[in-house]
């Protein structure tokens, strides 16, 4: 793969695979995709399997009229590697979605491309 960070991120979910970025000589895992290391600039990262595995960092519900699809929860879901990312939580009102809810994550079509969502982890909900 000889394109850009997301763009190989977008692949491999593509491929039905959530991977992380990792510096080999730290061990520390990053999100979004990138070309170096925040903080340390090094050039050693590598491709990861996520275990799946997140907490819900912070919850908000966007309103939407009914015909729009009705309310959105849009979440900051720090990961059990380390990163933090937005998403939502899904299959669950969002008004239940809780700081601290641990959830899973899936891949999923939204708005035509495919992205990260979570549900919450076997008794969460």
């Amino acid at each position: 793969m000889s394109q850009g960070p997301e763009a190989e991120f977008r692949e491999r979910l593509a491929a039905g695979r959530f991977m992380l970025q990792r510096s080999a000589a730290t061990g520390a895992f990053m999100f979004p995709p990138r070309t170096a290391a925040p903080g340390s600039g090094a050039r050693d990262l590598e491709w990861v399997e996520a275990s799946g595995e997140g907490t819900v960092y912070s919850t908000t519900v966007t309103r939407r009229r009914p015909q729009q699809g009705g309310p959105l929860n849009i979440a900051i879901i720090e990961t059990a590697e380390g990163p933090r990312m937005m998403s939502r939580v899904e299959e669950i009102d969002p008004e239940a979605v809780a700081i601290g809810m641990k959830v899973r994550a899936r891949i999923q079509e939204v708005q035509g491309e495919l992205a990260v969502v979570w549900t919450p982890a076997e008794g969460a909900a």
